[in-house]
Parts: C-alpha cells; sequence; structure tokens
C-alpha cells in the first residue's frame, strides 16, 4: 500500500525501483516484488524501454470511483465552470486531507495563456490562496496544532514563512471572506479563494479562481464577488446558513 500510495502523492510521472525504495525505506528486491504483483492487477505499468513505473488503467478507475462519491465535487462542478466562464480564469476546487490540501477538480477557460493545476496532489496549508482559505476557518485550537507541527516552508520567495505573519494574514482572510496569493504556492500566478462551509459552519472545501499574475492581478478584486456568490451557493446546498 505505501508504494501504490507513493506513485498517488509524487508530483512525477513515474517512478524506478532505486527511487521508490530510497523514498519508502525498504529494499530494491522487496520493491520489485511488490510492483510484480501490482502490475499483475494493473495497478501499475511498466515502461519496458526506461524501466520506469506508473499508475495503471485499474488505479484510475479508484478514483473515478472516489470521486463520484465525493458530492461536494458534483455540487461544485457546474459552479467552477460558470465561475470559470465569468472570470476567464481557471476555477479550481480544492479538500482537505489532514494537514494538507488537494485540488479535487478544475474548470479552465478557452485561452491560450491559462493555469492548469494537477490533482490529487497535497500541498501544505499556509501557502497559496486556496490553503489560507482552509486555514484561516479552522478553530484556532487547530489552526495552534498546525503551526506546532509544521515549520513554515518558503514554495516562492513570496511564501509566508513567520507565525506571527502567517495569523496576520489569516485574520484578514476571516475579515475579507476570501484568500488571496500573488505567487506564494507557484511563481507567476494569482489567485483568490472563498471557503465552502458544511451544515455545521465547518470548512469542507474552497473553491478558487486563478491565473497569470500580469493578467488576473489588476481584475482579481473585481471577481471576488463572483466566487463568493459561487461558494455561497455550494455551501447552501450543503445545508450551511449564514444567518442561523
Amino acid at each position: 500500500m505505501d508504494v501504490l500510495l507513493l506513485f498517488g502523492r509524487t508530483s512525477r510521472s513515474d517512478l524506478g525501483i532505486t527511487e521508490i525504495a530510497t523514498e519508502l525505506g525498504i529494499t530494491k528486491a522487496a520493491v520489485h516484488r511488490i510492483l510484480t504483483a501490482l502490475r499483475s492487477r494493473d495497478l501499475i505499468s511498466l515502461d519496458t524501454a526506461t524501466r520506469r513505473y506508473a499508475l495503471g488503467h485499474a488505479a484510475i478507475g479508484l478514483g473515478r470511483a472516489y470521486l463520484a462519491r465525493t458530492d461536494v465535487r458534483a455540487m461544485a462542478a457546474p459552479e467552477l465552470r460558470e465561475l470559470s466562464r465569468l472570470t476567464g480564469e481557471t476555477a479550481t476546487l480544492s479538500i482537505r486531507r489532514g494537514d494538507t490540501r488537494m485540488y479535487l477538480d478544475q474548470a479552465v477557460p478557452n485561452q491560450e495563456l491559462r493555469m492548469e493545476v494537477s490533482l490529487g496532489i497535497p500541498y501544505p496549508l499556509h501557502a497559496g490562496s486556496s490553503s489560507k482559505a482552509f486555514l484561516a476557518f479552522l478553530d484556532e485550537a487547530e489552526v495552534d496544532g498546525y503551526l506546532q507541527r509544521h515549520p513554515l516552508k518558503a514554495l516562492t520567495d513570496k511564501t509566508i514563512t513567520t507565525k506571527p505573519g502567517l495569523r496576520k494574514e489569516l485574520a484578514a482572510v476571516r475579515k475579507r471572506g476570501y484568500a488571496i496569493s500573488y505567487g506564494e504556492r507557484q511563481e507567476g500566478a494569482a489567485s483568490i479563494a472563498a471557503p465552502i462551509l458544511d451544515h455545521d459552519g465547518h470548512v469542507i472545501a474552497t473553491m478558487s479562481v486563478s491565473g497569470p499574475i500580469t493578467r488576473f492581478k489588476p481584475r482579481l478584486t473585481q471577481n471576488a464577488p463572483h466566487l463568493l456568490e459561487a461558494a455561497a451557493r455550494v455551501s447552501a446546498q450543503l445545508g450551511y446558513d449564514p444567518g442561523r
């Protein structure tokens, strides 16, 4: 399972036996036996020319089955498409997994120069608008726990890496209702993100709009209402009542 999950969380398209063994701290012989078993069920495929391994078509079936049961994705899909149409930029949906968050879905505009994200890759909760929109709307105990467990590593030279600086930013996000990022997670990208809340007011997902910083930054705040309205509609479907 650790070998299979490694393929799911890596940003690389394929892996070699030595890379897997080093990453997981197991012998190359053990890795080879595991890969042979996974290949027999088409969960892993082998490129015979390069001798490197990648996820097989059976793994795609597992992923689709999981996504089909994630109701928030189905609820948000039409909102993402409309949000992308209104803003002319990429609209995304993210979910939280422990101390990370990952993109679950996206809608991309019909533009030659556009942002596209990788689905299912875990990212820390302190860098980028989608991540900060999660962290800002967690309760204080969860925020404190995250800051105790994780150093604030820089993903770019724009990432907030001090605890006081991040706390100040999270307070601004809560007051504004949405998070802003100018190249904090990915250089050259500008984005805004808002929380999707369930019937208890807990943040269960975030919705964002992102684009090349030179094009989207001047239009970022004027598109914030579209984002907030879309996130509110999905939250309402999940039973969230802001007046309660």
